[in-house]
């Protein structure tokens, strides 16, 4: 889009000013789609006050009835906007526009659950007249938010990480400050004008996008920010969780290096496509992207010809057209470091069998290695590009030992025909779940969704969110009635 087209979005936090412009480009072909007003420090202020003020008058919570039908609104919008949405998504983080209307489809689906859950969770009984203590007592519990809730989000699903942070707060009541990702925030501010078009105070959803790191950093650490929610890198995960205020409860979401295990038994037709959809899907940009994976020697060989032939055969290009299978890098310097990583497992080893270097400045091409050494950083640490990694291995136990190895649980993957083969991976490997016959980037909106270890704190997924952002507050009745 040329310059003359650009649009501008304004700062999403009603009654303060901008602060400085910050410019939003294509990861494609780097051209400049779009500009959004920066907040500071005064700004980022206002937003808690609003949101803080909020929160303690009590008698101004919008009710369960008025955040459903907010949140039903919402959805309908989406729907109606769908193929919008898809295409901006695609623009402006470079995912496939075949993913990206997968991606929309989830985010109207995540805001449809959250209505789901109002409808279906809530308080508790407790048992009472157990004992001489608990006679003449009703205890029941009921959910109210939170408190103000501060989400910072990443660039790789720019609409339907928003929607994960943002709707469960709208649906617990708990007034939400979101940060996207600097170079992806156009999703966001659609999917928050939305909400505001669908009826909800803009005061109780406020966005932005940080003018440097220590406004950021504010936002984060303030003491009147009850719950954080974070999605981006474990190094800057676990430092802000360090800085948090006392009081101040939090989720973090971070990456890993995906294992899979192939069993010697795996029926390669199946296994073939979900590995090469898990490991190349947003070119690899993907916290539970297959990183590793460990075949047996009998078909190792077999496996990584077969897995490199249809890599090689992935469309690679322009993310808004229909026919592209993988799209850029987020920016040229992960070009860069992706292809610096492949050239020194090739220098320690590993066999190039596709891929192993740039297309161009933005895309990189869908990369097998055979065999990295071990201590090579594709095999040690999560290379959020299009690489995979394949390495033989003799006895099963060992591949878990390996696969088991790094600091990085989250999710993981076996392919086998055998029932015991697989349970004995359920039960061995290190992780938070563990699929059968498919890839490690299976995820569906309502299943809990846990890094573990440095890969995260806390469980993900619209309903495990919202009992995050919410508490339980218990009624304790003492009659002689009862």
């Amino acid at each position: 889009m040329g310059d003359s087209n650009r649009e501008r979005f304004p700062l999403m936090i009603p009654g303060a000013k901008g602060s400085g412009v910050i410019e939003v480009a294509a990861p494609f072909d780097r051209s400049s789609i779009a500009e959004v007003e920066g907040a500071d420090l005064a700004a980022v202020d206002h937003a808690l006050s609003t949101a803080h003020a909020l929160y303690r008058n009590r008698g101004a919570w919008l009710t369960v009835a008025r955040r459903i039908e907010i949140l039903e609104r919402a959805a309908e919008i989406m729907a109606e906007r769908a193929e919008t949405l898809a295409v901006e998504a695609a623009r402006e983080g470079g995912k496939p526009l075949l993913d990206s209307r997968v991606e929309v489809a989830r985010a109207i689906d995540s805001v449809r659950i959250c209505v789901e859950v109002l409808r279906t969770e809530a308080g508790h009984h407790i048992p009472m007249n157990l004992n001489a203590a608990s006679l003449n007592r009703l205890a029941v519990t009921r959910r109210e938010p939170i408190g103000p809730v501060v989400a910072v989000s990443a660039f790789n699903h720019p609409l339907n990480l928003i929607a994960h942070q943002v709707a469960p707060a709208v649906a617990t009541g708990c007034p939400v400050i979101v940060k996207p990702a600097e170079v992806t925030p156009l999703s966001c501010f659609r999917f928050v004008d939305i909400l505001w078009e669908a009826g909800l105070p803009p005061e109780w959803c406020q966005a932005l996008v940080a003018s440097d790191l220590k406004v950021a950093e504010a936002l984060v650490t303030d003491p009147r920010v009850a719950f954080f929610s974070f999605i981006g890198s474990a190094r800057v995960g676990w430092m802000l969780r360090s800085k948090l205020a006392p009081g101040t409860r939090c989720a973090l979401e971070h990456g890993g290096a995906a294992p899979v295990l192939v069993a010697g038994d795996a029926d390669l037709d199946v296994a073939l496509p979900s590995i090469a959809k898990g490991g190349f899907y947003h070119a690899g940009q993907v916290c539970v992207s297959v990183q590793r994976v460990f075949a047996h020697r009998g078909i190792a060989d077999d496996f990584a010809k077969r897995l490199a032939d249809a890599a090689g055969k992935l469309r690679v290009g322009d993310p808004t057209s229909a026919e592209t299978e993988v799209g850029p890098l987020i920016r040229p310097a992960e070009v860069e470091r992706v292809g610096a990583w492949v050239d020194e497992a090739k220098a320690a080893g590993a066999t190039v069998l596709t891929g192993g270097s740039p297309i161009s400045e933005t895309c990189y091409a869908p990369t097998v290695l055979m065999n990295p050494p071990e201590d090579a950083k594709v095999s040690q640490m999560e290379i959020f590009g299009p690489v995979v990694c394949v390495y033989p291995f003799d006895d099963v136990d060992d591949a878990i030992g390996r696969a088991n190895a790094l600091p990085f649980a989250f999710q993981s993957a076996i392919f086998t025909r055998d029932i015991d083969t697989a349970m004995h991976a359920f039960a061995a490997l290190d992780a938070s779940a563990v699929m059968v016959n498919d890839h490690t980037a299976f995820r569906v909106d309502w299943m809990p969704f846990a890094g573990l270890r440095q890969s995260g704190y806390g469980v993900g997924g619209i309903p495990h969110t919202m009992r995050d952002m919410s508490i339980e507050k218990m009624l304790v009745i003492r009659s002689p009635e009862l």
